[in-house]
């Protein structure tokens, strides 16, 4: 699962920013897009950050591991 933190400046820290990360994988729950967030379900995350002031937004990439 890859994380993409567009933000539109370079004023808070990266791990400020990634803190969203527990509420978009519950909404992602919610939304029944993820079974669970727990250990079977996520192999890994990937954060990457960028700064774009006119358009601010995070990207989320699922991917399906087959075991």
């Amino acid at each position: 699962m890859t994380f993409i933190w567009v933000e539109k400046n370079r004023r808070r820290d990266k791990d400020n920013v990634a803190f969203g990360k527990k509420f978009i994988l519950d909404s992602l729950q919610e939304m029944e897009i993820l079974s669970n967030d727990g250990w079977k379900e996520i192999v890994s995350f990937e954060d990457r950050f960028e700064v774009d002031k006119k358009n601010p937004h995070v990207e989320v990439i699922v991917e399906e591991v087959k075991e």
